[in-house]
């Protein structure tokens, strides 16, 4: 990768990141509330739904920033082209080497296969809101396949302490919710996950883009 696309990544990565807890952040904090057991009102209500949110901002820059750049310099190694039938896969590898979850596994060659057929379709780079539909779309539908992973993780954080569940192990948390509650069990919640998480892979990515391309744009017409 070349310079001006290195430091761009960098900064874009961490301005994303910053952006999406920013706008993201309150709306957790009032999540949270809204089920906890004392309500809504004693949990704090509106009260203070910022509180806390310099020091998540401030961890979710380098992190993003880490991530992007990392992303693309995989990418870029791999010499991924859009024509290529390996270009999912090349994602993937990109996707886990910069944060190895399955979320991003899935979020993240569908957003690029997403922007590349758009891209085709309109026979142009697309612009960054552009980028951003297909992040939401991307987000939207990685957070419905991995919604049973998602309960598995509650269901672990929330067991009691010496039950085999709280051993953390995924397959057997899977497994009891599937024996107890079936296939809703396994995706209970998943419509309100896909609206936050499309919500956020709408700032998140459109907003790396945004940046990315001013960045590049500036490092153009710089001597």
């Amino acid at each position: 990768m070349d310079r001006p696309g290195f430091t761009a990544s960098l900064v874009a990565g961490g301005v994303a990141g910053v952006s999406v807890d920013l706008i993201l952040f309150p709306l957790d904090t009032i999540k949270t509330r809204l089920q906890s057991s004392q309500g809504f009102h004693k949990a704090g209500g509106f009260h203070g739904i910022y509180a806390g949110v310099a020091s998540a901002a401030i961890g979710s820059f380098p992190n993003a920033a880490a991530f992007f750049i990392t992303y693309e310099y995989v990418k870029w190694f791999l010499h991924t082209d859009s024509s290529s039938y390996t270009m999912p896969v090349k994602h993937m590898l990109a996707a886990s080497a910069g944060e190895v979850i399955p979320f991003s596994l899935v979020q993240f060659p569908l957003w690029e296969s997403l922007k590349a057929l758009w891209s085709w379709r309109r026979g142009h780079v697309l612009e960054p809101w552009q980028s951003a539909v297909c992040g939401a779309c991307a987000g939207g539908l990685a957070a419905a396949v991995t919604t049973p992973l998602d309960v598995a993780k509650t269901r672990i954080m929330l067991a009691k302490a010496g039950s085999s569940t709280a051993d953390g192990d995924v397959l057997s948390a899977l497994h009891g919710v599937w024996r107890t509650q079936g296939l809703s069990g396994l995706f209970a919640g998943v419509f309100p996950r896909m609206a936050a998480i499309s919500l956020g892979g709408f700032i998140f990515l459109g907003a790396y883009d945004q940046m990315r391309s001013l960045l590049l744009e500036l490092g153009k017409e710089s001597p």
